[in-house]
C-alpha cells in the first residue's frame, strides 16, 4: 500500500502578458501568484497540484497556503494512502474553513498521485470522459478603452478563438462603448458575453440591458454583489439574456442556494475556486438535476491547475455546449511550465495525455 512521505508547498510569481492583463470590476491582474503543491509517496509517484492565490477573490495568499499545506494539511496527509482522494479530502475540508484554492491543490496532487500509482488518467477517478478532450474557449477581455478592447479581440481573433467575453461593471455607458468596439471588431456572429464581477447595481443593469441586447449578448456572469440571489432572479424576469453566477456560487451550497432562487441560468465552476474538482462535480451535478448549465470558468491558471480544469471539463455533467469556456490562463502568461505544456488548437483547449493529470514538472 502507498504511502505519502512528504508534501512540499513551493511559490512562484510570474507576470500577465502586458498587453492582455485583465482590468475589471474586482481590479487589476498584472500578476499571478502561485503555490505548487508536490505529494511525495514511498512509491516514487509525486503528485502535483497548483493553487493561484488572491486576497481578493477567496482570502487567500502564498504566504497563507504555505502555512495551511505545512502546518495543518501535512500532518493529517503524511503516512496516508493517496489513493483515498475522497476521504483525505474530506479531512483537509474539516481542518480549515475556506482556503479553497489551497484544498483544490491538495486534491489535485492526491488525484495526480492516485492516477499515476494506478496508471491510469485522472479523469477515470472521476468516472472517466462523459466527452472529447477538446474543450471550447471564449478569450476574456478586460476592461479597456474601445481601441485597447478591440486590439485584443483581435489579438483573439488571430488565436483562433470563436468567442469572447468582455469585462464591464465599471460605468455603463462606457461599458457599452467598449463591449460596442469589440463587437465591431469580431463581428456579428462571433458570440460575445459580458463580465460583470459582481460590479453594477441592479438599477445600472437594467439601464444596460437594451444595448446589451442591441450588441447580440449572449450571456451577463455576476452582473450584482456576490450571492445577490434575490436581485438576481429578477433581472432574469426582465432580461432575454441567460444569467451566469460566479462569485456568488464558491461551494455546492452556493449552488443550491442559486438554484432554489431561481437565481441563474449558468453556474460557472472551476476547480480552484470550489475547493477542488469533486466539489466542481458537486456542483454540477446540482444543476444538471435543475436542468441548468454549467461554464469552466478561470483564474488564468497556470498548466497544473489546467490540466485538472480539462479532466474536470470532460467528466463534468452539464457542461455548456453554447457559451465556451475559460479555461485560457497560460495563454495569458509571459511564462509556462509543466511538460509537456497544455496545447491549444483553433480556439480549443486540449486535454494532455498520459497517466495522473498529464502534465508533470
Amino acid at each position: 500500500m502507498a504511502r505519502i512521505v512528504s508534501i512540499e508547498a513551493v511559490p512562484h510569481t510570474i507576470d500577465v502578458n502586458r498587453a492582455l492583463a485583465i482590468v475589471s470590476a474586482a481590479g487589476s491582474h498584472p500578476v499571478s501568484r502561485y503555490v505548487l503543491v508536490h505529494v511525495h509517496t514511498d512509491e516514487r509517484a509525486t503528485g502535483i497540484g497548483e493553487a493561484n492565490v488572491v486576497p481578493a477573490w477567496s482570502g487567500e495568499s502564498q504566504a497563507g497556503a504555505v502555512a495551511v499545506v505545512e502546518e495543518l494539511f501535512t500532518p493529517l496527509l503524511v503516512g496516508q494512502d493517496p489513493r483515498h482522494v475522497a476521504r483525505l479530502s474530506d479531512a483537509i475540508d474539516l481542518a480549515i474553513i475556506g482556503n479553497p484554492f489551497t484544498k483544490a491543490a491538495i486534491e489535485m496532487a492526491l488525484l495526480d498521485a492516485a492516477a499515476k500509482l494506478l496508471g491510469v488518467p485522472a479523469n477515470l477517478l472521476l468516472g472517466g470522459a462523459r466527452r472529447t478532450g477538446e474543450i471550447p474557449l471564449k478569450a476574456s477581455i478586460g476592461a479597456f478603452s474601445p481601441s485597447e478592447a478591440a486590439r485584443v479581440a483581435e489579438w483573439a481573433l488571430a488565436q483562433g478563438f470563436r468567442a469572447a467575453k468582455v469585462k464591464v461593471g465599471l460605468s455603463v455607458p462606457e461599458d457599452l462603448e467598449r463591449v460596442g468596439a469589440v463587437r465591431a471588431a469580431v463581428g456579428d456572429d462571433f458570440p460575445l458575453g459580458v463580465d460583470a464581477n459582481a460590479g453594477w447595481t441592479e438599477q445600472q443593469v437594467v439601464a444596460a440591458l437594451p444595448g446589451l441586447e442591441r450588441l447580440g449578448v449572449n450571456v451577463i456572469e455576476e452582473p450584482l454583489r456576490r450571492r445577490d440571489f434575490r436581485g438576481c432572479a429578477r433581472l432574469r424576469q426582465r432580461s432575454s439574456i441567460p444569467i451566469m453566477l460566479d462569485e456568488s456560487v464558491f461551494t455546492p451550497q452556493d449552488g443550491l442556494d442559486a438554484i432554489r432562487a431561481d437565481a441563474c441560468d449558468l453556474i460557472s465552476v472551476y476547480p480552484g475556486k470550489n475547493g477542488g474538482i469533486r466539489r466542481s462535480l458537486e456542483i454540477a451535478s446540482l444543476a444538471a438535476a435543475a436542468g441548468l448549465r454549467c461554464v469552466i470558468g478561470s483564474n488564468l491558471e497556470w498548466d497544473i491547475a489546467t490540466a485538472a480544469m480539462l479532466h474536470l471539463a470532460v467528466t463534468m455533467p452539464a457542461l455548456s455546449p453554447i457559451i465556451h469556456h475559460d479555461i485560457i490562463g497560460p495563454l495569458y502568461h509571459t511564462r509556462r511550465v509543466g511538460e509537456p505544456l497544455i496545447r491549444f488548437d483553433r480556439g480549443h483547449a486540449l486535454l494532455p495525455e498520459g497517466i495522473g493529470l498529464g502534465v508533470s514538472l
